[in-house]
C-alpha cells in the first residue's frame, strides 16, 4: 500500500509555491504586481539582496540617515534583504558577490574614497550581470574616477528649491515598470537637479521620465547667482544605461523620504530595483 505522506520533491515544491504565492500577496499590497500570473512567473534572477552604500566624499545631506532607514523597512514590507553600510571596504569581491544590487544613496563624488582594487572589485562584479540604482546626489560631482562617470552620463550643475513639477514619460518607456502606471505624466514635488548635458542618445541609455522646465523653476537663486543655467526641454530626471554586461539606473527622486514614500515612491524604488535585478525587462 503507497503511503499517502507527500515525497521531498512534492513538498519543495508546495513550499516555492508557497513562497511564490507569499511574495505576489506582498507585492500586490505595495503596487507592485500587474497580475497573479506575472508575479508567479518564475525567474532567473529574482530580487532577494541589495546593498545601500551612502558615504559622501563631498556634500553630505542631512536626509541620508533618515533614507537610509526608509531603506530598510522597504525591504521589510517586500522581502528583500537589504544591508546598509558606509564603508568603503565592502568594495570587494567577497562582499558584493553577496548582492545583486548596489544603491548609492546620494554618494556625492562616489569613489574618491575607493581604492583601485576596490573600484576594480566593483567593476568585475557589474560585469558578472549586476546592477546599479543611483539616488539623487549620486549623479553629483563624480569627476574623480572616469568609469563611474561615464556610467552616470553627466554631472551636476544646480538644483533647485524643493518644489512640485510636472514629469513626462518618454513616450519610449510607457512599458517600463518603473513610470508604467504614471504614463504619460505624473506631479512630483522634490528637490530637482541640473546638470551639464542630458543622456538622451547616449550608448545603452533609455529615458524614462523628463522634467517640463515651464512648470517650476528649474535653478535656485544660488546658482542664478553662479551664472547656472537650465536644461531646457531635454531634461532628462530618470534613465536605464545597460552597458558591459550589467544593469545602472538613475533616479533624482529620494533627496528625503517624503517622495520615496508616496505610492509612486514605492513602486518607482521597487521596479528600479527589480530591474537592475535583471527580474524584469
Amino acid at each position: 500500500m503507497k503511503s499517502s505522506k507527500p515525497s521531498s520533491i512534492s513538498r519543495r515544491k508546495h513550499s516555492k509555491s508557497t513562497a511564490a504565492e507569499a511574495r505576489y500577496k506582498a507585492n500586490l499590497e505595495n503596487g507592485a504586481a500587474e497580475s497573479t500570473k506575472a508575479a508567479l512567473k518564475p525567474t532567473r534572477h529574482a530580487l532577494e539582496s541589495v546593498l545601500v552604500y551612502s558615504k559622501p566624499a563631498w556634500y553630505a545631506h542631512a536626509t541620508t540617515s533618515a533614507t537610509n532607514h526608509w531603506f530598510f523597512h522597504f525591504g521589510w514590507d517586500n522581502g528583500v534583504n537589504i544591508d546598509q553600510t558606509d564603508d568603503p571596504l565592502k568594495f570587494n569581491l567577497d562582499d558584493l558577490s553577496r548582492y545583486q544590487v548596489l544603491v548609492l544613496n546620494s554618494t556625492t563624488n562616489f569613489g574618491e574614497d575607493l581604492t583601485q582594487e576596490q573600484r576594480e572589485a566593483l567593476m568585475t562584479w557589474f560585469r558578472q550581470g549586476r546592477g546599479i540604482v543611483a539616488v539623487h546626489a549620486a549623479a553629483v560631482h563624480h569627476g574623480v574616477w572616469d568609469w563611474y562617470a561615464s556610467l552616470v552620463g553627466c554631472d551636476f550643475v544646480a538644483d533647485s528649491d524643493r518644489m512640485p513639477a510636472r514629469l513626462v514619460v518618454d513616450p519610449a518607456a510607457t512599458e517600463h515598470p518603473a513610470v508604467k502606471r504614471h504614463a504619460p505624466e505624473l506631479w512630483i514635488n522634490e528637490e530637482w537637479l541640473c546638470f551639464d548635458r542630458a543622456v538622451t542618445g547616449q550608448p545603452g541609455v533609455n529615458v524614462l521620465l523628463r522634467l517640463d522646465e515651464s512648470t517650476f523653476q528649474p535653478v535656485r537663486d544660488k546658482f542664478l547667482e553662479m551664472n547656472a543655467k537650465p536644461m531646457g526641454a531635454d531634461h532628462p530626471a530618470a534613465w536605464t544605461r545597460e552597458t558591459e554586461g550589467g544593469r545602472f539606473f538613475y533616479t533624482a527622486i529620494g533627496h528625503d523620504c517624503r517622495v520615496l514614500n508616496t505610492e509612486f515612491g514605492r513602486r518607482h524604488m521597487l521596479e528600479a530595483l527589480r530591474w537592475a535585478a535583471f527580474e524584469t525587462e
